[in-house]
């Protein structure tokens, strides 16, 4: 397992550890976590995206919404925002 693969894993049982409090509160938001930590919720997945490259590049982090399932991407799929530089 990756590095990358075991942080995201982490940072999943955290969110889950905490799901029920989020999906009492934060019903539909958008939760950004890194190093098992909530850094915040957010409107929009943009704005989570935004938040986390801002200010954790690349990652890893995850991004998910509350009380949405959870949804598998490959590992090739990354957040690229069109403003973003290269």
């Amino acid at each position: 397992m990756s590095k990358a693969t075991a942080e995201l894993d982490r940072n999943i049982a955290a969110f889950e550890k905490i799901r029920p409090e989020l999906e009492k509160h934060h019903y539909g938001k958008w939760v950004l976590f890194h190093e098992e930590e909530l850094i915040g919720t957010f409107d929009s997945f943009d704005h989570a995206a935004r938040e986390a490259v801002r200010q954790f590049g690349r990652g890893p982090y995850l991004i998910r919404q509350v009380g949405a399932p959870p949804v598998t991407l490959p590992a090739s799929v990354m957040y690229h925002p069109v403003h973003a530089e290269d």
